[in-house]
């Protein structure tokens, strides 16, 4: 049987990158999976390239009503919520002399904010024994320049997920976060940086990574999988660090 058989997974941002190779890999599993995007077009050619059993819903990550309104569609079409993947997030570097209140605020409002209401939405509807699911980074753990407001974000997501591990755990609901290190994503396309600038980056990080590259989306998606399966049943408040060594050393 495979893995995630019959189980209902709901993936903010699984247009692209990680949330859509997880999106595959999940309905390959067996799972009916709702993904959310905020560019129907997008979603319309993920929807085609997932196949299987999914369904698509315009919802912008900072939009608190339509990420609400998205928990009530997968239940309207697949009744209540397995899994929960809170994927979806930006990611703008600046200095801390140049951070501006909007930049703090999209952040936040994307990353924390959307999050947080998605998943109080989500509760009465997630199963006994579901899983709930934060995409963190490494960035927390490391204090890159630049990375002040994202850092903080992703530092809050990761500790709401130590909360929920207690708070829901009578519902034997698990909360864990995957951390992810530099992977080849569309994301670093939205850094409002030029290529040269992307370029070097990616090159600085590539050589502080014990492993020498970028990871994938496929692997980020995999050991999602293995979180949200029940292989991983007495796995809870953990983040796992997908990094190739980068935050160990």
């Amino acid at each position: 049987m495979s893995r995630l058989e019959n189980k209902v997974a709901l993936i903010t941002g699984g247009n692209s990158g990680i949330g859509l190779a997880t999106a595959k890999l999940f309905v390959k599993e067996g799972a009916k999976v709702v993904i959310t995007g905020r560019r129907q077009e997008a979603l319309d050619a993920a929807v085609k390239e997932i196949g299987g059993d999914v369904t698509a819903v315009l919802a912008d990550a900072k939009d608190i009503a339509a990420s609400q309104a998205a928990v009530q569609k997968a239940v309207a079409a697949y009744g209540n919520i397995d899994i929960l993947f809170l994927n979806a997030g930006i990611a703008h570097f600046m200095p801390m002399s140049d951070i501006t209140e909007e930049h703090f605020d999209d952040h936040f409002n994307t990353n924390v904010k959307s999050p947080f209401f998605t998943i109080k939405a989500a509760i009465p509807h997630l199963n006994e024994g579901g899983v709930i699911i934060g995409n963190t980074s490494i960035v927390h753990q490391k204090g890159f320049p630049g990375s002040a407001v994202y850092s903080a974000t992703k530092g809050a997501l990761r500790l709401l997920s130590r909360v929920l591990t207690n708070e829901l755990s009578a519902k034997k609901i698990r909360a864990v976060s995957v951390a992810p290190g530099p992977i080849d994503t569309p994301i670093y396309g939205k850094m409002d940086m030029s290529e040269e600038q992307l370029n070097e980056m990616g090159q600085g990080f590539a050589q502080q990574v014990p492993l020498g590259r970028f990871g994938s989306s496929e692997e980020i998606a995999k050991s999602v999988l293995f979180l949200a399966s029940d292989e991983a049943s007495f796995i809870t408040g953990v983040e796992l660090e997908i990094d190739g060594g980068l935050s160990q050393v």
